[in-house]
């Protein structure tokens, strides 16, 4: 760490909504109503996974890493958040941004892979299902999933890693709410073009490879669909589908408008309300989307309820059922 550095040590200032103190206040109640949710969802879904026997399938085996990594992703970000709302004091300390900044990343690049593979793992279902069994054994998901968690990781270090190299000269003020990479870049007193191309560069990998992937497996899944005899089996495809094809587009629809435009096409308010979208708003939606069309899901939930509400003999006789 160089002495340009030196007083980035004290901590950096998030100026995130400060120029709108009303609109903080509004927003500090969002976001705390909007995390919950996102903590009993995704954790519900996670319990109700595990419990169900009948879950125990590699589509929610990958959808229960998809909660638990929204559990990650959203905690990393809002306990501080709420801090700097609810009061003046809008700092924080140096460890707790740069730890915040390679989290942020790290799992953000989980997410966009993760997608991927749950895409892979449908068009196996949809159109090769007499392989399905073979080609998605419970040692293959687990690789897939260490390969997403441990490539993301690398990612995530690689870009952090080049960001925080910057000199800042003094500069400790983040025009955010979060330690964000381009907020972080953008505090750098010389030219940051190269770390820029990388961070475009990788970002082709990490986003629109994988979305290229995604949409590739639905086109193969749609032929296979449209191709379907059987009214009802369209149906359940297209309801196990839909869930994972609303999220994907959601969460891609924002990653690419935020990152992959011209560098001033997005205001700086208007980068802040999409960053708040998908770190926010999506992982709590997440739950909802995958329960309200998905009847295995909705039947495990009721189980999870019902043994929550009554005692240790009826919770049994529920999972036994």
């Amino acid at each position: 760490m160089g002495p340009s550095n030196r007083s980035s040590w004290h901590g950096f200032i998030l100026r995130g909504f400060s120029e709108h103190p009303k609109l903080e206040v509004t927003l500090s109640g969002v976001v705390a109503i909007f995390y919950l949710i996102t903590l009993v969802g995704n954790t519900a879904i996670i319990l109700a996974s595990l419990l169900d026997s009948r879950l125990h399938t590699p589509m929610y085996f990958f959808l229960r890493n998809l909660s638990f990594l929204d559990l990650c992703f959203t905690t990393s970000i809002v306990p501080q958040m709420l801090v700097n709302l609810w009061g003046p004091d809008k700092t924080i300390s140096y460890e707790g941004c740069v730890v915040q900044l390679y989290v942020y990343m790290w799992l953000g690049s989980v997410e966009c892979l993760l997608l991927a593979v749950m895409s892979y793992d449908r068009f196996t279902a949809i159109c090769k299902p007499l392989h399905y069994s073979v080609t998605m054994r419970p040692p293959i998901c687990l690789g897939m999933v260490a390969v997403v968690w441990g490539g993301s990781l690398a990612n995530a270090v690689v870009l952090c890693t080049l960001t925080l190299r910057l000199p800042r000269c003094g500069n400790n003020l983040l025009d955010h709410f979060l330690c964000e990479l381009p907020a972080m870049v953008k505090i750098a007193c010389v030219d940051t073009t190269t770390v820029e191309m990388s961070v475009f560069a990788l970002g082709i990998v990490i986003v629109l490879t994988p979305l290229t992937l995604i949409l590739i497996s639905y086109g193969h899944i749609a032929r296979a669909v449209l191709r379907m005899r059987s009214k009802t089996g369209q149906r359940k495809a297209m309801n196990t589908c839909g869930s994972h094809l609303t999220v994907v587009s959601i969460f891609y629809g924002t990653i690419i408008y935020m990152y992959l435009q011209p560098g001033h096409s997005v205001s700086k308010d208007q980068g802040k309300f999409l960053t708040l979208f998908y770190t926010i708003i999506t992982p709590s939606l997440n739950p909802l989307i995958y329960t309200l069309r998905n009847k295995d899901m909705k039947n495990a939930l009721k189980k999870l309820l019902t043994a929550a509400y009554h005692g240790p003999k009826e919770r049994k006789r529920s999972w036994e059922s």
